[in-house]
């Protein structure tokens, strides 16, 4: 069969050529499970964005990466790359014009903070992969904000100062004739352990990868957290990669050390990819997903909180609005300012008949709730106007729009594309401003 992924884009329907049928009955293992199922079989090369399903009340854990109708692909808001043994499944976003999906890897560099100028873009599973590395330290200073891993470790000693408990068996068959050693074993609460080990070897990886070696040093809190994995783990050897792999197959379940699970699982996939792109079982699921409405919101945050507007989260129960004057019902509004409600919606809004009914009643009832004058959308739009006539609400009054945000644009570069999303950026900025006046 060939290893050629089968190409689409979220949102969109995608019928099965005659040489993609082969791949039907492991597309359909790919497209029966949940979300939520496939994470809980805990497949370590599976890695989906948001890593919490249930943050966001989008109910991403319910759905699907895509469905199998007949021959037919049907995707939702998934992007991303997943794979199980030669059948894999590329997933562009629906707002891009060219095969680079330069809209996706603008969001992730935003969302999380990397610099991705030197990487090479294309659509297939090993520019996904490479992504990986740029998302490590982003989740290396996460971890490290909880302190350095420590867990119980038993080492086994031989020398004259006796800590711990007496090996009899091993005493007796290093230490006869007795030369004044003592064989024994002590339970230690270390911080050079096996997940520790495994950060380092990562480390080690992308010091030696091609072009991302300095991604360890591109800012302070990320070399200073290197330096102390390093320190921490002094019995690193290289030899002993495969080892500490097999040692970290099994998630950690650390109710505190929380940031350390996601660590633990991009740690294993950027050392795991030339076994799962040659080599994998061909039972095991691997690849990289984002939801695009968690995506798209997410990155909005990054420039409009700029201009004093709050981001609710309800993971961390902070920004949250009550319903009831009593301080019950909270809700988490996407974006809130002083004047207006704000949704991100990760769909197509270039007409008002495209509002669905249900997301215009949301917003209408924060604005009343929260008492708010202006409400409204911003979107993804290819098209130059960034913003559709506002319309006035009965009743109560209030000002109801649309901000598009033109995102589908060609491109020569992805500096090129960068350049050309500020402006867009910009564009938005400027419409929100006018409210204020």
């Amino acid at each position: 069969m060939s290893s050629l992924p089968i190409q689409t884009e979220d949102n969109s329907k995608w019928c099965l050529t005659e040489t993609e049928l082969c791949h039907l009955e492991t597309l359909k293992k790919l497209a029966e499970p949940s979300i939520t199922d496939l994470c809980q079989k805990e497949h370590p090369n599976l890695l989906i964005f948001p890593q919490d399903l249930d943050a966001y009340g989008d109910k991403i854990g319910d759905a699907h990466i895509f469905e199998i109708k007949g021959e037919t692909i049907v995707t939702g808001n998934i992007m991303g790359f997943i794979g199980c043994g030669d059948t894999k499944v590329s997933i562009s976003s629906r707002f891009t014009q060219d095969k680079n999906d330069y809209f996706l890897h603008y969001m992730l560099r935003k969302v999380f903070a990397v610099n991705l100028f030197d990487l090479q873009f294309n659509s297939d599973e090993e520019s996904i992969f490479d992504f990986l590395i740029y998302l490590f330290p982003t989740f290396l200073k996460r971890a490290m904000q909880q302190g350095l891993y420590r867990e119980y470790q038993t080492r086994k000693h031989n020398d004259a100062n006796v800590k711990g408990r007496i090996d009899i068996s091993r005493h007796i068959r290093q230490n006869i004739p007795f030369a004044g050693n003592i064989a024994y074993t002590t339970r230690e609460y270390a911080q050079d352990n096996h997940l520790t080990q495994l950060i380092r070897h990562t480390i080690e990886y992308i010091w030696h990868h091609r072009y991302s070696g300095n991604i360890l040093h591109n800012d302070d809190d990320t070399a200073d957290a290197v330096k102390a994995i390093c320190q921490a783990t002094s019995s690193y050897n290289r030899n002993e990669r495969q080892k500490v792999i097999n040692e970290n197959l099994r998630p950690i379940s650390h109710p505190y050390y929380s940031e350390y699970r996601p660590l633990q699982q991009l740690c294993l996939q950027i050392l795991r990819q030339e076994e799962m792109k040659y080599g994998q079982d061909d039972n095991e699921i691997y690849g990289i997903l984002f939801d695009g409405a968690w995506l798209w919101e997410e990155y909005l945050n990054t420039f409009l909180s700029g201009i004093g507007f709050e981001h609710p989260r309800n993971k961390e129960g902070r920004g949250h609005k009550s319903l009831f004057t009593d301080g019950s019902g909270w809700c988490y509004p996407d974006f809130l300012s002083p004047e207006m409600v704000l949704d991100a919606k990760y769909k197509w809004y270039d007409d008002w008949s495209k509002v669905q009914t249900k997301d215009l009643y949301q917003v209408i009832s924060y604005m009343h709730v929260l008492d708010r004058k202006m409400g409204g959308y911003i979107v993804p739009v290819d098209w130059t106007s960034s913003r559709l006539q506002s319309k006035t609400l009965k009743g109560l009054g209030g000002i109801m729009s649309v901000y598009g945000m033109d995102v589908s644009f060609k491109a020569e570069s992805f500096e090129d594309y960068c350049s050309k999303m500020i402006l867009s950026e910009q564009k938005v900025l400027t419409n929100l401003e006018t409210y204020k006046e």
